[in-house]
């Protein structure tokens, strides 16, 4: 089974979410803004192992914002 692939687009919206959570300056936040502009393959499994090791509660809220875009 692959891993989803998360386009560069989503991952700018994620960086933002992120950026309200956590801080625009958190680390994760600034892998997901520099995969998202870049879209290298080195960029995006950096921010994407970042991602994972976020607390759970981060992650869970970064995506619900992700998910409530009225």
């Amino acid at each position: 089974m692959s891993e989803p692939v998360i386009d560069r687009e989503a991952m700018g919206r994620l960086a933002k979410a992120l950026a309200f959570i956590c801080s625009p300056d958190h680390p994760t936040t600034v892998a997901l803004r520099t995969a998202s502009e870049s879209g290298s393959e080195k960029d995006i499994k950096t921010a994407r192992a970042l991602f994972l090791k976020l607390k759970p509660s981060d992650r869970h809220a970064a995506l619900s914002m992700l998910n409530n875009k009225d």
